[in-house]
């Protein structure tokens, strides 16, 4: 979907730092973690809630009050007059919540509008479904968050399968897949320079309470320190495959926003008037079972609605669950691995499922705000091998 006048503030998206699962924020409601950490960062940069007229949640691992949606958010933020919708889609869901919030702008039916987007895969409910026909009417149980990752019911391979299946496509050697691993980690231990000068740019702390007081989270939490001898002792998830678990994504909490105004608002609201256009957004699929795929053809549907050439593209940045993903991306669209994810990406800092996306797109603003501007593109895989795309151009 192409739009023209869809924009983000430069500073008015963030993110709180990722947390493994089980870690700090595994006692935390995801929705409590986003009212609080959305409530700072509003605060921080300036913008009062009660200007943003179209709130809309991003969230994919159901939490107690879910139900009421976004409503509960912005009622507790002060802009209790709005609402807007719950949107999940799996690991797409920041590109949808995006391209609903650009649609809202670039349709004239909102000025000023937000994406508040988060998950907590630690502690994911137990979903039990009533089944009279079953012994003794024993319910049918799901695990909400591991359950999806073993089984796609529509082919009954894993997630870690479908990497497997696009290394074997693409021919990788297990050395392929444990150099890319290392080159993200290298990344992200570039933006923890300087006492990391370019996380606190972005990323806004979080709050746990405490029976007796709180503590504060205030970087990552989980991130594995990752070495080349350390990858090569690691053994294969699958036997005989190419993928460890040095190689793959874990899975975290966390949150992340984005706002997303019209041009005039956006360089009023944004740092020394400088904005994101979001140039269009794109959704695809790849064959059953080859989920590393997906991200190429989201791209190709992105980049053709922006009319931009892929060698246009200035900074890449990925939701990459396996090294996989970017080793297909390169190969099928001929964008160097090492101009992708400046930063690191969530195969290093974790996957928190609905804002993993948000935090990609925020770091892909800020590399080319760096770089004096450009245009960047974000793509990243999705459950059902699917995936989402979003290209934004920075004017300086």
């Amino acid at each position: 979907m192409r739009f023209r006048d869809a924009h983000i503030p430069f500073g008015l998206s963030w993110t709180s730092p990722f947390a493994k699962w089980q870690g700090p924020l595994a006692e935390v409601n995801s929705l409590d973690l986003a009212v609080d950490v959305t409530g700072r960062a509003l605060e921080a940069r300036g913008l009062p809630s009660e200007e943003i007229t179209e709130w809309t949640l991003g969230c994919t691992v159901p939490q107690q009050y879910a139900f009421y949606g976004v409503t509960l958010v912005s009622r507790r933020l002060g802009a209790g007059r709005y609402g807007g919708p719950w949107i999940s889609r799996a690991c797409a869901t920041s590109a949808v919540v995006v391209e609903h919030l650009a649609a809202q702008v670039e349709l004239g039916a909102h000025r000023t509008t937000i994406g508040v987007i988060t998950d907590r895969t630690s502690n994911g409910p137990l979903m039990l479904y009533s089944s009279q026909r079953s012994p003794g009417g024993a319910p049918l149980a799901e695990h909400w968050v591991l359950d999806p990752m073993a089984l796609d019911p529509t082919t009954g391979q894993s997630m870690n399968d479908t990497a497997e299946n696009t290394a074997a496509d693409g021919g990788y050697t297990r050395e392929q897949v444990d150099e890319v691993a290392l080159m993200r980690y290298e990344q992200y231990l570039s933006a923890l320079a300087d006492d990391r000068a370019v996380q606190r740019r972005y990323m806004v702390p979080v709050r746990i309470p405490r029976k007796k007081g709180e503590d504060w989270l205030e970087e990552d939490h989980g991130v594995f320190p990752t070495t080349a001898e350390g990858l090569a002792k690691l053994s294969p998830v699958k036997p005989g495959g190419v993928v460890t678990y040095g190689a793959q994504t874990h899975p975290a909490d966390g949150c992340a926003g984005v706002v997303v105004a019209t041009g005039d608002r956006a360089r009023e609201l944004g740092q020394d008037g400088v904005t994101a256009q979001v140039l269009s957004t794109g959704f695809g699929r790849a064959e059953p079972a080859y989920m590393p795929k997906a991200p190429v053809e989201a791209a190709r549907v992105a980049l053709a609605d922006a009319g931009v050439e892929i060698s246009d593209v200035d900074v890449v940045t990925t939701h990459n669950p396996f090294a996989v993903n970017d080793l297909w991306l390169a190969d099928q669209m001929g964008y160097p691995l090492e101009r992708m994810n400046p930063y690191g990406s969530s195969l290093v800092y974790g996957h928190p499922q609905g804002p993993t996306g948000a935090r990609a797109i925020t770091e892909l603003i800020y590399a080319l705000h760096a770089r004096g501007g450009g245009t960047g593109l974000f793509t990243g895989c999705a459950a059902g091998d699917s995936a989402g795309a979003v290209v934004v151009r920075v004017d300086g």
